[in-house]
């Protein structure tokens, strides 16, 4: 391990400008669901029902938006593409705790979709800028800073929500993820490389090509005139053909196996949050819910911080497959300082395997699609943790709050036993041809 990375990482003013951007404007989105739940539920007295009806409706819309404004950012750059999130963003979530509840779902739905990705950018921007050991220290840096963002947003919503102030704390979100758009779309980091060798070298054969027709005598100049349009014909027919395969090209068996961790990963979280909220209130320790997540929070700092310092990365698989692993004993767990204690060990791989997970989306994927690609991941994210929740909340409702931690954590472990072994016979087909 080599802790100076971290030093040697933050020297470069782009990095750590950008780290500390993400950071910043992540900190009103994570207090955003606290902040719309509470809102729901005291201020709109609908219950907790119609409060997890609105998160599932943001979440659904968040899914689908963010593969989508991935791709714009490929396409138009960055700052055309933040126009819609940071008009939407101040606009939407100043109405939505004005209106009923009838019209919130739609306005939310709409706010998820187009959500300013914050995540997703500095994910792409941070492979652009770092590469190497760099990349995945820079990686495990915004995995450590987003814990820190979850340590502080969903309190800060909890505090200004309970005080009564809902409505201008939802107005507030909006307005300062507006404003930090506007701040990323000034400071407008690189999301791809200036030109790539490719581009290079095309541009390269391009001009040589030109040359060498310019200098040709003249009938010949003409022959290739009367060439160039049905060769531009030819290369529309083909191109209609595979358009779609095209678009989806970079999507790989291996990219595919990180987006099912980032998927597991979502899940194993947001059922063991779901864990530690239930078990606590069923023995009346309601108040000392936060000391447990400050622990959990706090091991996957540490842990992150550990990852990040390594020479060479792990599996991201491996990874996840400890943390389900390590999630299940938290279920045996008699007491808040025994749920505490026991949340160290999974909390210690949680930065870990999100920061491994991204850095080989970054490896995988071309510069020229990886906003798609880390938008897919997001969603994958997303759609994990939509599954976690209800998954551990039926076994809780059904068995009792240990089983929350088991489910999730069997699930994880199930899906990671599957993917190694679908890993391996890849590989051994590979050696057989």
């Amino acid at each position: 391990m080599n802790f100076a990375l971290y030093r040697e990482l933050m020297v470069i003013r782009p990095i750590r400008r950008l780290l500390v951007v993400g950071m910043i404007a992540r900190i009103p989105h994570s207090a955003a669901g606290v902040l719309l739940t509470l809102h729901i539920v005291l201020t709109l007295d609908q219950g907790y029902a119609a409060a997890g009806a609105a998160a599932a409706v943001m979440t659904i819309g968040i899914a689908v938006g963010a593969p989508w404004r991935g791709r714009r950012v490929d396409n138009v750059g960055l700052r055309k593409a933040l126009i819609p999130s940071v008009v939407s963003e101040a606009v939407i979530w100043s109405v939505v705790p004005r209106v009923s509840y009838q019209w919130l779902l739609p306005l939310v739905f709409v706010g998820g979709l187009l959500t300013l990705p914050i995540f997703s950018v500095v994910r792409q921007s941070l492979g652009v800028l770092a590469d190497g050991t760099q990349r995945r220290t820079a990686f495990a840096l915004d995995a450590i800073s987003t814990e820190m963002v979850f340590m502080i947003g969903p309190a800060a919503g909890a505090i200004v929500a309970t005080s009564g102030f809902s409505v201008a704390g939802l107005t507030v979100v909006g307005i300062s993820t507006s404003l930090a758009g506007l701040f990323l779309m000034w400071f407008n980091p690189p999301t791809r490389s200036a030109i790539t060798d490719a581009e290079c070298e095309a541009d390269q054969q391009e001009a040589a090509e030109v040359a060498v027709v310019a200098a040709a005598p003249g009938h010949l100049q003409e022959a290739a005139a009367d060439l160039r349009p049905a060769a531009a014909g030819s290369r529309r027919r083909s191109g209609i053909r595979a358009g779609v395969v095209h678009n989806f090209i970079w999507f790989t068996a291996s990219v595919s196996a990180v987006f099912a961790v980032a998927a597991g990963t979502g899940m194993v979280l947001s059922g063991t949050d779901v864990g530690i909220v239930a078990a606590l209130e069923t023995g009346g320790h309601q108040g000392e819910i936060g000391l447990v997540f400050l622990f959990w929070c706090a091991a996957s700092v540490v842990g992150g911080l550990i990852y990040g310092a390594m020479h060479r990365p792990v599996s991201p698989m491996l990874l996840l497959l400890g943390m389900a692993a390590l999630t299940i004993p938290m279920g045996f767990a008699n007491d808040t300082w025994a749920l505490a204690l026991l949340s160290l060990l999974p909390g210690l791989l949680c930065a870990p395997v999100l920061s491994a997970a991204s850095e080989k989306v970054a490896d995988l994927v071309d510069e020229a699609r990886r906003g798609e690609a880390m938008g897919w991941y997001g969603s994958a994210l997303t759609a994990g943790v939509a599954i976690g929740a209800p998954l551990a909340g039926v076994f809780i409702d059904g068995i009792g709050p240990s089983a929350g931690f088991v489910s999730v954590g069997a699930a994880g472990v199930l899906l990671c036993l599957v993917g190694l072994a679908l890993q391996q016979r890849r590989r051994a087909a590979t050696r057989r041809i």
